[in-house]
């Protein structure tokens, strides 16, 4: 008997619609199977043989997230494709600080009412996340929540899992005084930071719609700008050259991430001059009349990732990464101080 209720459906959740979701996504969720996959999706558990040829002692890494208040940029523009890209960035671009290799992912979408075509245009970013971060999308949730989410709009957080050997997770006991930290340019404000963004700008249609010239875009095209994903430039630097950590610059900003990635005794010198800020940062401070400090402290500033590296592999570093499509530099150095970050 085929699948279908009117009782639920005059209660708010359409189960058909469900179910065209699925089939509108499954060209998506194609593009992310790998050898590796041992089911299609629509089971109850996503099967995946992990590859550790070669690994003496593989550990798994994994890491969850959402998109947060960055949504409601989307909603306001109905914009949808590439909200799923920063799902799956928050998530892989955590697991990769500690060396792993992503190997595969798992969206949640949570929603008033399920527009098949909406779930897809979602998932497509999510998809597209995943073959550039190189891991499987082997399953997900989509739960149509009436009365508790307003009809349009919707709530996405993901799941990501990595491996490692046990032997090459980077170990920060190795830093010293002089150790350079390299950063990654960011592709803008990523996904972290926009309850103050909304506080900073009226967010609404005629606002997003408006260009600025320093930006080279209207203000909602470059807010909603998916978050990087550093998956492959990170691989590529792993495979020459062994980095002693590597920090995610999300939520906190500097002043709460880089410490995270430093030996206890030792802070990140910075040269304020150094960090190559994107327009969009100066755009919100100026806007908001916002301190510096509370730049640093909520924003990436235009630093979405930094590499702590031996003073000897500096430039060996910069050229691999450049090389790998990132644009990368100097951003400071480690010194002998338990202060964190030392920002001047």
């Amino acid at each position: 008997m085929e699948s279908y209720s009117e009782s639920y459906k005059k209660a708010g959740v359409d189960v058909t619609a469900g179910y065209k979701a699925v089939e509108l996504m499954k060209s998506h969720i194609a593009r992310t199977m790998t050898a590796n996959v041992l089911t299609d999706i629509g089971g109850f558990g996503g099967l995946y043989a992990l590859d550790v040829a070669g690994m003496q002692q593989p550990v798994l890494v994994s890491g969850t997230d959402g998109v947060g208040t960055k949504l409601k940029i989307a909603f306001l523009m109905d914009k949808h494709t590439t909200i799923g890209i920063d799902c799956v960035a928050m998530c892989v671009n955590d697991i990769i600080c500690c060396g792993a290799k992503p190997q595969f992912f798992l969206d949640y979408i949570a929603l008033g009412k399920n527009v098949p075509e909406k779930v897809a245009s979602i998932v497509s970013g999510v998809a597209e996340g995943c073959v550039q971060s190189g891991c499987a999308l082997v399953g997900g949730e989509t739960a149509e929540m009436p009365g508790f989410y307003p009809e349009d709009e919707y709530d996405v957080a993901g799941f990501a899992v990595g491996v490692v050997d046990k032997s090459k997770i980077l170990n920060m006991d190795s830093q010293k005084e002089g150790d350079v930290l390299i950063a990654m340019q960011s592709s803008g404000v990523h996904s972290n930071g926009f309850s103050l963004i909304r506080n900073v700008f009226t967010v609404n249609e005629q606002n997003l719609a408006r260009h600025f010239s320093d930006l080279g875009t209207t203000l909602g095209d470059c807010l909603l700008t998916p978050t990087k994903i550093y998956v492959n430039a990170i691989q590529q630097l792993l495979a020459e050259v062994q980095p002693k950590s590597i920090a995610h610059i999300t939520g906190g900003g500097f002043y709460e991430n880089i410490p995270r990635a430093l030996k206890k005794g030792l802070s990140a010198k910075i040269d304020r001059s150094d960090v190559q800020v994107l327009p969009i940062f100066d755009l919100i401070a100026k806007t908001g009349k916002i301190p510096e400090h509370d730049m640093f402290n909520t924003f990436n500033m235009g630093v979405g990732m930094m590499v702590c590296v031996a003073q000897e592999d500096a430039d060996k570093a910069i050229r691999i990464l450049n090389a790998a499509g990132e644009h990368a530099y100097v951003l400071g150095e480690l010194v002998a101080s338990d202060d964190g970050v030392i920002l001047k």
